[in-house]
């Protein structure tokens, strides 16, 4: 039953499915879709209703009458305030169920297309610990729980190195053990928190810009080499020196120690000058005996062990023989393109950010493979007409665009050259459905193959095979 009254309570309302972004769905008496952020399907609730629109609610489970067979304990006390991992209140066999079930809505329904049968989604070997890059941030106003706030004791200590708190720029969530990335990495957070803050180094204050240590970065290869960098606000030598012979001293297994001074608003450090401080200024990552060399600025995928089971996958649904011209779009450091490179004829790279296209032609180079190429440059307006004349029509294209998709004349592109093949590797189902709505006209789904790449969160990776009909 409903209160009358801005914010609606309803009760005894059973959550039905899991919908985008993690959110729960359930029906309310009136019919609308309620979205719910803190439940499992299968739960029985009160729901406090957030928001109300036109045809939905949003809100929050209040009590539970009865919980969910697909409920299991989250393993992170932090869970429910960060907001990393939200599905991990979920048994991992029912994340997998619904992360499939989301493939399939969005392409069916969104795409409007004919699917041939799904193959099962493949998941992660690893459940926690699997990300080899983690981001944390300094706050010198961490974020104070319910109880901290209510009760009469005085906090003196209001440092934090962990995560923003979802939605607030500026609140820092204080992390003592996140099950996102495998030790030293819990280890060398903690020891640089203690250290900063008994020697009086002062932690950043994003709305008063001000402050010393900014944000700390970690990543570790699964050749077992280890990067860490930490940012800095401004630039004190003799603070900065002491923090970092510190860390090199307390955690001798760090090949690549490294750190940015960054005065400007905001933490990104791709228009940074990355100093290596200790070791070398890079960490290298192997697979199938390729070696890519990742820098503090390289995208690579977070899940080493999954990237693997994705790339061989992509390379299976291209079905090269070794006599084809395959063209690699939105390349990133050419990863992929080197790893499908020794069955092909030759590999075409196409990537917008610079420093990408260095990364994927010095990889290259190192790992001994001749039959690669690089450009860089805006998608749309480097991959034209000239440009296949000059490098050769495709018989198979991989694209593995960011989460907005493909740009328009990209898939017009593809309709105009008509490749007898094209791969699609997707990190979002939705814009993956649009442009496969755009290219029915010409090619027919015949394999698709969810991968879940995140393990406890509500992220779900896709590669589709299209085939030119005949």
């Amino acid at each position: 039953m409903a209160r009358k009254n801005k914010r609606q309570v309803f009760e005894n309302i059973e959550v039905l499915d899991a919908g985008a972004k993690g959110k729960s769905v359930a029906k309310a008496p009136d019919g609308k879709v309620i979205f719910i952020n803190n439940a499992v399907p299968g739960d029985v609730i009160d729901i406090q209703t957030t928001k109300k629109r036109k045809a939905y609610y949003e809100g929050s489970a209040t009590t539970f009458h009865k919980k969910s067979d697909k409920r299991v304990d989250p393993a992170c006390k932090h869970f429910g305030t960060c907001g990393g991992c939200k599905w991990q209140f979920m048994d991992y066999k029912h994340q997998l169920t619904y992360k499939e079930q989301e493939v399939v809505n969005n392409l069916t329904r969104l795409g409007k297309i004919e699917l041939p049968e799904v193959t099962s989604i493949l998941g992660s070997e690893d459940q926690f610990f699997y990300r080899n890059k983690m981001e944390f941030s300094f706050s010198d106003s961490r974020w104070l729980s319910l109880e901290e706030i209510q009760s009469d004791k005085e906090i003196s200590n209001r440092n934090a190195l962990g995560f923003h708190i979802p939605g607030m720029w500026d609140k820092i969530l204080d992390i003592d053990k996140c099950h996102l990335q495998e030790d030293p990495s819990n280890a060398i957070r903690n020891e640089v928190k203690v250290f900063a803050t008994d020697n009086n180094l002062s932690f950043y204050n994003a709305r008063n810009q001000r402050g010393f240590l900014r944000t700390l970065m970690i990543r570790i290869a699964s050749t077992g080499e280890i990067m860490v960098l930490v940012q800095f606000f401004h630039e004190d030598t003799e603070k900065r020196t002491l923090l970092l012979d510190h860390i090199a001293s307390k955690f001798p297994e760090i090949t690549s120690l490294q750190y940015v001074i960054n005065s400007k608003g905001n933490d990104t450090i791709y228009d940074q000058d990355v100093v290596c401080f200790n070791g070398k200024d890079h960490i290298e990552e192997e697979m199938e005996g390729l070696r890519f060399k990742i820098n503090a600025k390289s995208f690579y995928q977070t899940n080493s062990k999954q990237a693997y089971e994705l790339y061989k996958i992509t390379r299976d649904f291209a079905g090269l023989t070794g006599n084809e011209i395959v063209y690699d779009l939105y390349t990133g450091t050419g990863t992929i393109a080197q790893f499908v490179a020794r069955k092909a004829k030759k590999v075409i790279g196409v990537e917008a950010v610079p420093e990408a296209i260095e990364d994927a032609k010095i990889n290259a180079e190192r790992n001994g493979i001749e039959n690669t190429e690089f450009y860089v440059g805006d998608m749309k307006k480097v991959f034209t007409s000239d440009f296949i004349a000059k490098h050769g029509q495709p018989d198979v294209i991989i694209t593995d665009p960011p989460r907005d998709g493909m740009h328009k004349d990209v898939v017009d592109q593809l309709l105009h050259i008509a490749p007898d093949r094209i791969v699609y590797v997707s990190c979002n189902s939705a814009t993956q459905a649009r442009d496969l709505s755009l290219l029915d006209s010409t090619y027919t789904v015949s394999r698709v193959q969810p991968v879940d790449m995140f393990p406890q969160t509500f992220h779900v990776e896709n590669v589709v095979l299209l085939e030119k009909r005949r």
